[in-house]
């Protein structure tokens, strides 16, 4: 088996104040499993970040995105998997039909009530990054199991 790539895309695809978010619930083997996460995934060979953001798009949700912006670099480091280089979006603007997904359950989820889901420690630090529109940021998060051990924000821990 080939072994994927550590390169990543996130997207959390934004109407009418809430966020399109997938329930990780169908895949067995899943280090996001009964999770809650935005949509994206692993790089394919010779992909760019949008290019992997539109196809990852497509394929888990239906839609097409019509207006994105990178948002952040996120560096995730643990002791059970491969470093993960992540770029993080937001979507505003899309068009299709939202059709099923073979990894989770998709569903629009009130961006304040984000918080209170079963998500990672990080993933909320990321998130009030969003809420304050703070410029582009580099984040490195390194895990031990679930639990947030370290966090570097553009190079300097907080």
């Amino acid at each position: 088996m080939k072994k994927k790539s550590n390169l990543t895309t996130l997207c959390y695809v934004e109407k009418d104040g809430k966020y399109l978010m997938m329930h990780r619930v169908k895949k067995e083997h899943d280090i996001n499993k009964d999770k809650w996460v935005g949509i994206g995934g692993h790089f394919e060979v010779d992909e760019s970040p949008e290019e992997c953001l539109l196809r990852e798009a497509w394929e888990e949700t239906g839609l097409i995105l019509d207006e994105y912006r990178l948002r952040g670099v996120i560096t995730f480091q643990s002791d059970r998997w491969q470093t993960e280089y992540m770029f993080l979006y937001t979507a505003t603007k899309f068009h299709g039909e939202l059709h099923g997904c073979n990894e989770g359950t998709l569903e629009w989820i009130d961006k304040k009530a984000v918080y209170d889901l079963p998500i990672w420690e990080g993933d909320k630090i990321f998130f009030q990054f969003m809420e304050e529109e703070r410029p582009f940021f580099s984040l490195k998060l390194r895990y031990e199991g679930d639990n947030l051990i370290e966090k570097v924000l553009d190079g300097q821990k907080f």
